[in-house]
């Protein structure tokens, strides 16, 4: 959106400008929501990262990894495919449109999609990097927010908030001292898999390393460092908490679960239900690629040609403990086996936590505590239309919703839907068709028939 000129909801006056919206964290969600605002006549909002500019996940830019959703899903088509911001122009108008086409993939490289988020934002006036929320604050039907920018502190206002400030790298408890150790320049080498690229040569520098994780990122980690093992000599494990090296369940009837309909069902589920599902779903959306697998097994096999490959693949294996041993060099990883109920320890030199990563509730909300709905656990109470206000339609969230809508939370296919229902509601007018019934098959009992069926007595009674 054009926020210099689409000002018929702002007073005149630039210092009493009031916004109908402020997004904080411009990921790649809320980057999409300015792309589809920005074309909305008399709407005026304003999106606000304290990163100097986009760059997504950029310590696993790896050179061959791509993403595990097709083209479409990108910031706008599934929305507005006419969109000017789609990923289909941004590869006509870089010259690249054709090649993509010869490639025939539907899947732009992990970077490809980066580059692609970083000319769209380039083009938005209504997104303002190096801009920190430092603060918020409500009166009479307005919030104000404290912010930190490149021309120094001011207060900017809005009627409405949209909280897109992403996830954090997640560290096991069990892993968090040798972490702070090695941050502190105490230990041994200890990072998460986002700082991966930055320290790739520190690690291959160590005799062994250990991998701690079982989806993506951790598999494209111990794949890239499994294929230079032998040109640095190191040692290398790669240990998992689940049963196996689950791989991403893509099949097309699983993906109708990524619906406006799965949502509705997930969504008025009990609390308890949602949380057992979350848990015991995350093979839709936290496996490994089935070709990377196939790749690490063909690579395995292809060194063992020539004599004993030194890696260990460890599966059940939930990581309890952990602790740096000066004399010996190592880390000393606690290790507990589920299904047979056993420890066991596993030394190494060098630790990479591919833990994923988590939601952590924004510092600046403390003013604005009592405007936000919240469940019995204390976590955002958030309604179908993605809202956490006390008054509804005043909060949405972005990417924070796992427990109250499911797996499609993180999945980029799915964030153009959400930001259509968002400006739905902000709007009070469906700006793009917001689509309600996509699947084949129903996920909860059709309705008019019998909850059970009736035994031959009662038929007779």
């Amino acid at each position: 959106m054009n926020a210099g000129t689409n000002t018929a909801s702002a007073s005149t006056s630039a210092s009493g400008r009031i916004y109908d919206f402020a997004a904080i964290g411009v990921g790649p969600f809320n980057l999409g929501l300015a792309a589809l605002t920005e074309p909305v006549e008399g709407l005026d909002g304003i999106f606000l990262d304290r990163s100097p500019s986009f760059d997504w996940h950029p310590g696993m830019m790896l050179e061959p990894a791509h993403l595990q959703v097709p083209f479409m899903a990108d910031l706008v088509t599934m929305a507005d495919p006419t969109s000017r911001y789609s990923f289909l122009n941004f590869l006509k108008q870089t010259g690249r449109l054709y090649r993509f086409y010869i490639r025939e993939d539907f899947y732009p490289l992990r970077a490809e999609y980066n580059q692609y988020c970083q000319w769209v934002a380039g083009q938005l006036s209504s997104v303002r990097f190096s801009t920190d929320v430092l603060e918020t604050a409500y009166d009479d039907g307005v919030y104000h927010l404290s912010v930190q920018g490149p021309a120094g502190p001011e207060v900017l206002r809005a009627r409405r908030l949209v909280l897109g400030t992403g996830t954090s790298p997640y560290v096991p408890q069990a892993a968090e001292g040798i972490l702070a150790d090695s941050a502190a320049g105490r230990g041994g080498l200890v990072l998460h898999n986002s700082d991966y690229l930055a320290r790739k040569a520190e690690l291959q520098q160590r005799r062994s390393i250990t991998v701690l994780g079982s989806g993506q990122s951790a598999a494209e980690v111990y794949y890239e460092l499994l294929q230079e093992a032998d040109a640095h000599g190191y040692q290398l494990n790669w240990v998992t908490r689940s049963g196996r090296f689950f791989p991403l369940e893509y099949t097309k009837l699983t993906l109708e679960m990524t619906s406006p309909e799965y949502v509705d069902y997930f969504h008025a589920l009990p609390r308890g239900q949602r949380d057992d599902l979350v848990t015991n779903q995350k093979n839709l959306y936290k496996g490994i690629n089935s070709d990377l697998i196939n790749a690490i097994y063909d690579l395995l096999y292809t060194r063992s040609l020539s004599g004993l490959v030194d890696t260990q693949l460890l599966t059940h294996s939930a990581l309890t403990g952990a602790h740096w041993d000066d004399g010996a060099g190592t880390h000393t990883l606690q290790l507990h086996h589920g299904e047979q109920g056993s420890d066991y320890t596993l030394e190494s030199e060098a630790v990479v936590l591919a833990t994923g990563y988590g939601y952590r509730e924004p510092a600046f909300l403390a003013g604005i505590q009592d405007r936000i709905a919240r469940d019995s656990a204390g976590r955002f109470a958030v309604d179908r239309n993605y809202s956490i206000s006390a008054e509804a339609g005043e909060i949405f969230v972005q990417n924070a919703e796992l427990h109250t809508h499911g797996f499609v939370t993180p999945d980029l296919g799915m964030g153009a839907y959400r930001n259509s229902c968002i400006l739905r509601e902000i709007t009070g007018r469906e700006v793009y068709p917001v689509e309600r019934s996509i699947a084949f098959q129903q996920f909860g009992a059709p309705a008019g028939i019998p909850a059970s069926v009736p035994t031959p007595a009662e038929v007779q009674a």
